[in-house]
Parts: C-alpha cells; sequence; structure tokens
C-alpha cells in the first residue's frame, strides 16, 4: 500500500504524537484505503493540547498507524492541573490515613496478645554517672533487659522470648536506651489460637525518677510505631503495649503520639498512577495502645489522640502546598485552599480574599509589584479564627509567605530553581495550622492567618531592577535584585496583620533567605526578634514541638545596608549577614511597640529525600493556642 502524505502529517507520524504541538493536520474527508490524496487535508491551526477535547485529527492518525482509534483523553488526567489555555483552580488534598487509633487500660482486661503485631514499650534503666563516661565502649555488655508488669506477664507466657529478641539485639538496641529504636520482628505460630504472629519491643528511652516522657521521645515513639505498621506487611492488627513510667500524667504524651503517628503515615500520591501509588501501612486497620495503669482515663486518652489527628491534619495540608507543582498551585488554588479551610472549620474560621483592586485600595505596591510577573491575579488571603463563645484574651497574627514559585524574576535564578515550588513554605505552614486551629477550636485567642499570594516570573509587566514601589505604610523601596521579592509581599502583609487587623503581637514564617541554611543548616530554623518575651515563647514551643529554632542577633548597625540613594529603604543588603538584614528589613513594617517575630524556615521546609517536611506548622498551632491561657 502506498501513501502519500503531506510533509507536515508525515513528520508527525513519524514522531509517533500529535498532541503536544499546537498545530495540526485535521482530516475532513474520508481517505481510501489505498491512496491518501493531499487535497482531503485541512490546514486548521487547531491547539491539540495534552487536555484538548478535539480528538478526531489524533483518532484519525491512530488509524493510519493501525491503533486503536478511540482516545478518552479525561482518564490521562490523574489530578486536577492547567489547561494550555486556563490555570489550575484548586489543588487536591492528600486524605487522612485509613487506620483507627485508640487507647484502652490494661485493666479492662483485654488481651494485649490478641493482634497480627504485638509491640511491647521498654523502659532502659536510668543511666548512672559511670554508663556517661563509658558511653563509648562499644564492648561494654549490657545487664539482662528487665520487664515489669504485663510486659513481664507476656513474657513468661511466650517462654522468656521477649528477653531473648533482646538479648539477640543488644548492641543495637540497647535495651531500649533510644526512645524509637526497635528490635527486628519475631515470628511466634501456635501461642494465640495457632495463627502467626509478630512480636517487637520498642525503645521509650531510659527511665528517669523526675521526668515523664518529653514531647520529642514520645513523638519519635508515635514514628516508630506507624513505621513498624508499614514494614510489617500483611498485618491488619497492631497493639501496643506502654508502661506507666512513661506515658503517665496527663494527656498530652497521647495528643503528641498521635500527631507523630497520623504524620509518619503520610503519603503524597496525588501525582502518581498505577503501580507507583504506595500507600503507607495500608493493610492496617486498628492501632490499640494499651496504657498500664496511666493515670489517664480512656475518655481523655482517645480525646487526646484525636486532637492529635486532628494536628497531623495540618502538617499533611502543609506537606501538601509545599509538594505541590506550580501547574498546580498558584495564586488562586491557594485562594481556593484557603476557603475550604474556612468551609471545613463549623463556622470558626472566616475567610477573606482580596482581589487587585481590593490591594491597589489600600496601597499595596510592595506585594503588587511582585504579582505583576505572574500569571495569575494577587490573591491576598485572610483567615480569621474567633472561640465560639466569644471570649478574647489575645489578637494575634500569623503571616506566612506565599510565592507560589520563585523563578528569581529578571535577576534571574541560576541554581535550584527545581526546588523554588517550597518558596511557599510559610504560606504553607500558616494554612496547615489554620486548618488544625479550626478543628480543635483553642478558646480565648483571635488569630488572624494573612498570606500574600503569588509567584515571581517573567513577563513584560514584571518589575526590574531599579524599580521603586511604595508599601501600605507609605515606606518607598528601591529593587535592587528581583530575586528579594519574598520581603516585598511580606511588608504588605505584615502591615495589613498590624493596622487593619489590630493584632497585638505577630509572627512570620518565610522561605527567606540562603543565608540562615548556611549558618544553621537543614534542621533548624532562624528567629529574629526584639522582644525577649516573644523569644522566649517561641523557644518553649519549638522544644514542645521538634520544630527546631535558635534566636538570631537583630544588629541594628547593619540597617546601614538598606540605604537608598533615592528611595527609603533598598530591598537588599551586601552578602554578608544577609539573613540579619532581611530581619531588618521587615521589621520596618511592624508598629516597633510591638511583639514582632521573624522566623526563616528555608532550611528545614524541605528534605532532599522525602521532600516536604511539614515544619512550622505545629510551632504555629502550639503558640497560636498557648495565646489563649
Amino acid at each position: 500500500m502506498k501513501l502519500s502524505l503531506p510533509p507536515a502529517l508525515l513528520s508527525i507520524l513519524l514522531r509517533g504524537s500529535a498532541t503536544t504541538y499546537a498545530s495540526a493536520f485535521t482530516l475532513s474527508k474520508a481517505y481510501s484505503s489505498s491512496t491518501f490524496h493531499p487535497s482531503s487535508t485541512v490546514a486548521t491551526r487547531a491547539p491539540l493540547s495534552a487536555f484538548s477535547s478535539s480528538h478526531n485529527a489524533i483518532n484519525n492518525l491512530q488509524r493510519l498507524r493501525g491503533g486503536d482509534s478511540t482516545l478518552n483523553m479525561a482518564a490521562e488526567r490523574p489530578f486536577n492541573t492547567w489547561t494550555f489555555d486556563k490555570h489550575c483552580e484548586s489543588m487536591d488534598w492528600t486524605p487522612a490515613p485509613e487506620a483507627s487509633l485508640t487507647a484502652v487500660s490494661t485493666a479492662d482486661g483485654e488481651a494485649v496478645d490478641d493482634a497480627d503485631l504485638v509491640i511491647v514499650g521498654v523502659v532502659a534503666p536510668a543511666k548512672d554517672d559511670t554508663d556517661e563516661e563509658e558511653d563509648g565502649d562499644e564492648e561494654k555488655e549490657l545487664d539482662p533487659i528487665v520487664l515489669t508488669g504485663k510486659a513481664k506477664e507476656l513474657d513468661e507466657a511466650l517462654g522468656g522470648a521477649l528477653t531473648e529478641l533482646a538479648a539477640e539485639n543488644s548492641k543495637a538496641f540497647q535495651n531500649g536506651a533510644s526512645a524509637g529504636s526497635m528490635t527486628p520482628a519475631m515470628r511466634i505460630v501456635g501461642y494465640n489460637n495457632d495463627k502467626a504472629q509478630r512480636y517487637i519491643l520498642l525503645g521509650l528511652g531510659a527511665k528517669d525518677k523526675n521526668k515523664e516522657a518529653g514531647s520529642v521521645n514520645v513523638m519519635k515513639v508515635g514514628s516508630a510505631v506507624a513505621s513498624a505498621c508499614h514494614d510489617q506487611k500483611k498485618v491488619g492488627s497492631c497493639n501496643v503495649l506502654l508502661p506507666s513510667k512513661k506515658m503517665d500524667g496527663d494527656s498530652s504524651a497521647m495528643k503528641d503520639f498521635s500527631t507523630a503517628f497520623h504524620s509518619s503515615l503520610y503519603a503524597d500520591n496525588r501525582y502518581r498512577t498505577g503501580k507507583k501509588v504506595e500507600f503507607k501501612a495500608e493493610d492496617v486497620k486498628t492501632v490499640q495502645l494499651f496504657l498500664e495503669d496511666s493515670g489517664v482515663s480512656n475518655e481523655d486518652a482517645n480525646s487526646a489522640i484525636a486532637t492529635g489527628a486532628q494536628l497531623a491534619k495540618g502538617v499533611s495540608l502543609t506537606k501538601d502546598i509545599v509538594n505541590a507543582p506550580h501547574n498546580v498551585l498558584n495564586s488562586e488554588s491557594l485562594a481556593d485552599t484557603a476557603k475550604r479551610i474556612a468551609a471545613e472549620s463549623g463556622g470558626s474560621i472566616t475567610c477573606e480574599i482580596l482581589g487587585k483592586e481590593e490591594c491597589e485600595e489600600r496601597g499595596m505596591g510592595a506585594y503588587l509589584g511582585v504579582a505583576r510577573g505572574s500569571e495569575t491575579q494577587p490573591q491576598f488571603i485572610h483567615l480569621t479564627y474567633k472561640p465560639k463563645d466569644g471570649d478574647i484574651k489575645k489578637k494575634v497574627g500569623i503571616v506566612g509567605k506565599g510565592l507560589l514559585f520563585d523563578t528569581g524574576g529578571y535577576n534571574v535564578k541560576t541554581s535550584m530553581m527545581e526546588l523554588m515550588k517550597f518558596d511557599c513554605g510559610g504560606a504553607a505552614a500558616v494554612l496547615g495550622a489554620a486548618r488544625a486551629i479550626g478543628d480543635i477550636q483553642p478558646p480565648g485567642v483571635e488569630a488572624h492567618f494573612c498570606v500574600a499570594a503569588c509567584e515571581n516570573m517573567i513577563n513584560a509587566k514584571a518589575m526590574v531592577p531599579s524599580d521603586i514601589l511604595t508599601a501600605s505604610n507609605g515606606k518607598t523601596i528601591e529593587v535592587l535584585n528581583t530575586d528579594a521579592e519574598g520581603r516585598l509581599t511580606l511588608a504588605d502583609a505584615l502591615v495589613f496583620a498590624d493596622k487593619e487587623c489590630g493584632c497585638e503581637s505577630i509572627i512570620e514564617l518565610s522561605t527567606l533567605t540562603g543565608a540562615v541554611m548556611i549558618s544553621l543548616g537543614k534542621k533548624m530554623c532562624g528567629v529574629w526578634t526584639d522582644d525577649d518575651d516573644l523569644a522566649k515563647d517561641l523557644e518553649d514551643v519549638s522544644k514542645v514541638t521538634g520544630d527546631k529554632s535558635w534566636r538570631m542577633p537583630m544588629e541594628k548597625e547593619y540597617a546601614e545596608q538598606l540605604k537608598s540613594k533615592i528611595a527609603d529603604m533598598t530591598n537588599l543588603g551586601t552578602p554578608y549577614g544577609g539573613a540579619i538584614t532581611a530581619a531588618l528589613f521587615l521589621s520596618e513594617f511592624v508598629d516597633k511597640k510591638k511583639p514582632f517575630a521573624h522566623i526563616d524556615i528555608a532550611g528545614p521546609v524541605w528534605d532532599d529525600k522525602d521532600g516536604a517536611t511539614g515544619f512550622g506548622s505545629k510551632l504555629v498551632i502550639e503558640w497560636v493556642r498557648r495565646q489563649g491561657e
């Protein structure tokens, strides 16, 4: 069979695809079985994007190649995204894990060993001074593990198998001295109705007569249990025995355990298909925590577990926002996320979105200067939480940097641009926290969550170096570098939180500088504030939540670097002390009498192996909660 094809059509056929080019030939007449005539084609210049509904030409080309003529384009869109002509309007959220986590008391008489996987918590003996000195001696032989209470009863019923498991792994497990450490699983068949079961010892840390388990250690334990549930395949039920020595006192330990457990089961499958989809602990249906003489009622423990799950939902949303690519997440789809947070808050949160006109009316020239380069319209997000009883002790503001993608603008980035979707990490932490606050509804505090959302892109309207912008407080800013754009958007957001919302205390989170990563690395954020009380509050919250922080200096002498020859200030200092000058810049947009802290989370917001970390959301949640006390 001989086919006579137009050169353009022949080129498309040889490439094997007609879906990715903006023009194609549409077949308008039937072709014969032996000859295809050039005169029977019409050049239409019709756009055929990957999401176009015009499939006739593609189907005809597939017939020519002998393939299936039916093509369902909708099936090739596993997630919401843009089309060729329209931006994405919403972002999917990762659903909460399905595993049910509950707490029961061992006094209730339920069988601890009636599960596919049984995890036994172990408290190591307290260290004395001699032990501390000999920590580096790897050859030191450990005393045999001493199990007590229900763990001892279970070990005896198993013929000493748990003691032997600890002995076999003594070098690595160290009798559970490290919180979250675990032994390999031991399989036992025939003990419980001939059902094959797995047993694991879980380290809860060393015994300390003066202290209960710290929040961070409890979270390590919760994460370890989640990992075990995932690693042990074909496990439908899991029981965890936790002795009173580490879970005594109030129910906060259960909240921390639950937050870590649920957060560790997070799996972002929104952009995966087929066999690439992987759920954490997908076989596990129930996880029961057996509390031994804990002093906490089942009702209080399970209420705390529910609160922890709500906090984890906030962390999950934070990860979702940071993980989302720019073809999904833009200013308008982020605004849609904010609206959804308010809609799901049970009326405790209201949502206000300021568009271009409203921002212009408020004189937000710094924010709009950056937003001019965006594909989508500027969306200034303002969520307000108020307790339903109306009793408000304090009004606070939380501002997050919302750059959905940062090319650097005309001072274009020369490295790491593929990671610049995480430049919305501050906004992600703020909105994730807002979601959790709407669920747990802390009393006594009114919280304003503010995000000036846009992208830093390049087009004919985008700002250029040497532009002078006017912020909403009247200050003029000379743009020396378009890649120092985040502080420009934050300037107007801070003025809004200060002046329009009337917040009494303000914190701001942003992935603002690479300088903070050089000084503090990728596990810790930097905190800049002139207020010692606020610094102490944030330090305490950091220790409780595990979101590590370090107070940095507000060296006023460095403000000289921000002087402009023709404007009130510049948006950039010298290469040295860049994280400090960024903080000094932001302080110009908040009343000097108000407590204000700038928190640079550029380092810990992203993990090169796992992606988004959810950093900052727990810190914000706990800080807001404490303001109402």
